[in-house]
This record gives structure tokens, sequence and C-alpha cells, in this order.
């Protein structure tokens, strides 16, 4: 079945929580069009249909340059017939007596009458002769459906290594002009930690709560989680890069405090790739961009009862670690629509940044400081297995293929992309790229 996600822009601002890696390299972006001024706001109304939150309509904003030049603040409010949310967000404050240490925390609350999981509950043993929900092999009517209730939250602490591009300052300020990078870059030339690129060591503490209104019972669970991680980011512009790599290993650590019912472990490691094609007549820029991703969830592991049912034990919950599907990872899928004890995923994207850009001249949308406009075309593939092996993860893949539509606004990365897979097409509105 094709389902359809089409949501406002700045309601995705609140969601950054989905940001691939979560740690960032701290920056303060100035753009030669508003002489000099760091700071940028935006407050715009949306209106949005799903097939999982019917129509809504809100108000959304955010102003970046916010008491500090790379701090930024945003907030959203929408509701419809059936459901209502809100979010607010803090990004990037840097503590007083140093210019090293960060600090950001934003959470959302949410009720949607129409929440989809692929997976079965906790307390269920699954029959032995049917694909567990979820898992690679599974068909999309194993899910669960409902009305509910989908809140997070999380805080975050990041520290800036004062080694490379970052060894005199935390903070790397960017100069930008029609969105393309004229300062000089913070990497991209040859990779060595200590004299290119920036290195951040991340600390974050992540909230989840979830219920699921079925006509017997209320599901509902809860994550109580925390990531260590440590982020080297050789790229020459990280909010829009054209050449070098980064990469970016974590941890995630559940212990079964507060309402959270599993303990488990998780283990991730991410790369990307960036090689510039130069400019042409018609493009400012021209990127390939590689993106690979891996994880494994060690605490994972199968309870069998006298029937030869399973159930999972000690496992991340279907909307972490190993799961692939929806914003970011298999974008022709439903959000976690692939979840198991391990995961390998590989995208390939081509940008063709446009010199054409008729938003420029548009008197009455000049507000949006439009830099540029950008077409993508890009392919996905992975795979989620109970096993991390190779025969478990390098046969019978999930793929897709998309296209999308991105522009930078006010020095941020807006997308639209659009996905295809054998189980229909997807429609992503969010912020940053997705690597």
């Amino acid at each position: 079945m094709s389902r359809t996600v089409l949501a406002a822009c700045l309601l995705s601002l609140t969601a950054a929580v989905w940001a691939r890696p979560s740690a960032t390299v701290k920056m303060a972006v100035s753009r030669v069009e508003n002489a000099g001024s760091i700071g940028q706001k935006v407050l715009l109304p949306y209106a949005f249909s799903t097939e999982g939150m019917g129509f809504a309509a809100g108000a959304g904003g955010v102003r970046k340059g916010f008491y500090q030049d790379q701090m930024a603040v945003s907030a959203t409010a929408y509701a419809g017939p059936e459901t209502h949310g809100g979010g607010l967000g803090l990004w990037d404050l840097r503590f007083p007596g140093t210019d090293r240490l960060f600090i950001s925390a934003y959470g959302m609350m949410g009720y949607y009458p129409r929440q989809r999981a692929y997976a079965a509950p906790r307390d269920w043993y699954w029959p032995a002769q049917l694909p567990r929900p979820g898992s690679n092999d599974s068909p999309p009517e194993l899910a669960l459906e409902s009305s509910g209730a989908s809140n997070w939250w999380e805080v975050q602490l990041a520290y800036a290594l004062p080694i490379g591009a970052a060894e005199d300052r935390g903070m790397i300020p960017y100069r930008l002009a029609q969105g393309i990078l004229v300062s000089e870059p913070s990497g991209g030339d040859h990779w060595n930690p200590l004299d290119s690129g920036a290195t951040v060591l991340l600390l974050r503490q992540y909230n989840r709560y979830q219920t699921f209104e079925l006509e017997q019972q209320t599901l509902s669970g809860a994550v109580h989680a925390w990531e260590l991680g440590i982020l080297y980011d050789n790229t020459d512009f990280p909010l829009n890069p054209s050449r070098g790599s980064s990469q970016y290993l974590a941890v995630h650590y559940d212990a079964a405090w507060l309402d959270s019912q599993q303990q488990w472990l998780f283990l991730e490691l991410e790369a990307s790739k960036y090689f510039s094609l130069g400019a042409s007549p018609r493009a400012l820029q021209r990127v390939i961009a590689l993106n690979a991703w891996t994880g494994y969830s060690p605490s994972w592991k199968l309870q069998y009862n006298d029937e030869g049912g399973s159930r999972v034990e000690h496992a991340p919950p279907y909307m972490e670690g190993a799961a692939l599907g929806g914003f970011y990872r298999l974008r022709g899928y439903d959000q976690y629509r692939f979840h198991d004890k391990a995961a390998l995923y590989v995208t390939a994207e081509y940008r063709y940044t446009l010199r054409w850009n008729p938003l420029r001249d548009v008197s009455w949308l000049r507000f949006l400081a439009a830099d540029w406009l950008q077409a993508v075309a890009f392919a996905e593939g992975g795979r989620v297995g109970a096993g991390y092996t190779a025969a478990e993860l390098l046969t019978d893949w999930r793929s897709d293929w998309g296209l999308a539509l991105r522009g930078m606004f006010g020095g941020l990365v807006v997308r639209l992309d659009w996905a295809h897979s054998t189980e229909g097409s997807n429609l992503w509105a969010m912020v940053n790229h997705p690597f």
C-alpha cells in the first residue's frame, strides 16, 4: 500500500532528533547578502494532510543567531479534527566561560489518529512459522495501527575538541555568497583529525513515550537511553558538503530505568564521502555524495516458549537501534518499517545545485532568503537481520530510488524527497540533507 507523508517544513524544524548523525560541527553561518548579520528568523503558518495525521494547520518559527551567533531556537504548534501537537527546541547554547562546550534541548508532544508500528507487543510470543513484524521478510500488513500519543524529548552535551579546524575556537564561522561557501573551508583536502576538520564528542540523553489505543487494551512503551558518540567531520562545509568525508561512532544504552522495561545496548558506525565535480554553465555545484551506516545490538536475544514461539528481549524498541525506513534511510518505505538485531545500509546521491533560482527575484518571497535550489537523484539499499554476518546482511536487500528538490533558505537546507519502493511511494519534507 502506498503511504504518502507530506509535512510542513517548519514542523520538521523541531524534529532535529532524527538528524543523522546526532553530533554536529558547531558553526555560525553568515551571508554576504545580509551585510554580515548572522541572525536569521522565519515565522510561517502551514497546513498539511497525511494518512497518519489527517488534516491539521499550525504555525512554526525558527530564530538563528539568537543570543549567541551559533545558537538557534524554534517552536511549532498544530491542531486538526483528529490530531494536535507542539514542540520547542534550543540548539547549541555555549556554556559561559567556555567556547567548546554546548548544550541543546528539544522535544515534541503529539496525539495522532493513525499511528503505525511494524512490531508486536513485547510480551507476545510470535509463532515460529510466521516472520516477525518488522523483519526483512515481513509483509507490510504485519503492523499495529491505532490512535495514540507519541512524545519525545532529549538533552545533548557536545564538546568540540581543540584540534584541526577547531584548534583555536570551538565554533567555526562560515561565510556564504548565494549559498556557496566563500570563506576558508574547515576540511576536505586531506584526512588528519589533528590539523583538518572538526572532532566533536557527544553525550546525549533521550526519551520516547508512545501509546497505542487498541480496542481491547492500550499498549504503551518508553525509552530512557543514553548515547555516547564521537564525530570527525572533515568536509569543506558540514551544512552542505561538496568534498571531504565524515565518520561517526556511537554507543547507545538503556538501563531499564524509570518506566523503560528493557535493558539494551546498541552500537553504530556511519561514514560519508563527498566528491566535487565542480561548477558548470548551469550549475553552481555538482556533487556525488555517498553514505554507509551499520548497527548491531549485542544484547538482543530471542526467548522461546514450549510451542516454539519466540519473543525478543533486551533489544532496542522498533523506533531505535537497527531500524531502516523513513526520513533518512530507505525513504521509499514507511518510518521504522524494518528493525532487527543488525542492519546495513548504503546510499548514493547526485546533487546538482542550479544557477537558476526563480525565488530570488520574486519580491514577496524575499523574506525566505532563497540562496539556491538543488535537484537530487538518489538510490538506497539496505537489510536488517538477526545476525551480523555477510550471509545475513548481504543478501535479499530492500532498495528504493528517488528524486528530490532542495533549497538553502537563509543558511538552512530544506528538502522535499520523493522515494519509490516495492511497497509504494513516500514524500518527505524535512530540514538538512539526509547525510
